[in-house]
């Protein structure tokens, strides 16, 4: 299999938190990559994201990221998100497609859960309860993740002896 290896594709996900718990949704069962498995909202980068925007300078979109997590979410979800932080990344090979994703985490801002053709199901879940899911790799550590930040300890990456 060839890859080119200058170019990936871009998405952002995000964890939702909404009274100590996270959002997860199940994904539909005819997706191309992890078909019926737990995960986050989110999805890719788009060009249509910032191309007809302002620029923020000469030649600079900002914030682009974060304007694709919450148009993201406000499709998969219906809902509406709020203080986007940065998590984690991560990296995978989707057939000859290779895939960068970044991983944020949000406050819940509003609304009610509509879920789109993407998803088949929604839990709100504690760590603990997560555990119960079908969830694909990576995503119960970054819980882990979440979970150490949110109580205030530093946290680290330790999943296959990485550290950040």
């Amino acid at each position: 299999m060839r890859w080119n290896i200058d170019k990936h594709i871009i998405a952002v996900t995000g964890i939702i938190i909404k009274d100590g718990k996270y959002l997860i949704t199940q994904r539909s069962l005819d997706k191309k990559a992890f078909p019926g498995k737990w995960t986050v909202p989110g999805g890719r980068l788009e060009v249509n994201d910032y191309i007809n925007e302002k620029k923020d300078t000469h030649n600079h979109w900002y914030n682009v990221i974060e304007k694709v997590l919450q148009r993201e979410v406000s499709e998969e979800t219906g809902l509406s998100i709020k203080n986007i932080r940065y998590l984690t990344s991560i990296t995978f090979l989707r057939g000859d497609e290779p895939t960068f994703i970044i991983s944020m985490y949000v406050d819940y801002n509003g609304g009610e859960i509509v879920l789109n053709n993407e998803s088949i199901n929604y839990a709100w879940v504690s760590l603990e309860e997560s555990k119960n899911y079908d969830l694909i790799d990576g995503i119960y550590e970054e819980f882990e993740l979440l979970d150490k930040i949110l109580k205030g300890k530093t946290a680290t990456w330790e999943k296959n002896g990485g550290t950040l």
